[in-house]
């Protein structure tokens, strides 16, 4: 018998402003709070709230933990199978 397997996660990616945000965290709580949220959206990247905005790119999504205090914006390829983070506020 072959072993259940669950959804397929998307891959997590960060633009270069996001990484330059992720280089500058250095708190093992903050790590903590930021792998918790980013494991949310690569679950489930529809879970954020769409951003009203322009339409002729891709649609940028907030996603909020009010918990870990984390906020995430973020934008899902055309195959949803990447989720581009963008903005990092832990």
């Amino acid at each position: 018998m072959a072993p259940q397997h669950g959804p397929r996660r998307a891959c997590i990616a960060f633009s270069d402003s996001a990484a330059k945000q992720l280089e500058n965290i250095t708190s093992e709580a903050e790590i903590h709070a930021l792998d918790r949220a980013l494991v949310v959206i690569s679950v489930d990247p529809d879970v954020g709230e769409p951003i009203p905005g322009d339409t002729a790119g891709p649609q940028l999504r907030q996603y909020t933990d009010e918990v870990e205090r984390v906020r995430l914006l973020y934008w899902i390829s055309a195959l949803r199978t990447v989720v581009v983070v963008a903005y990092i506020e832990v």
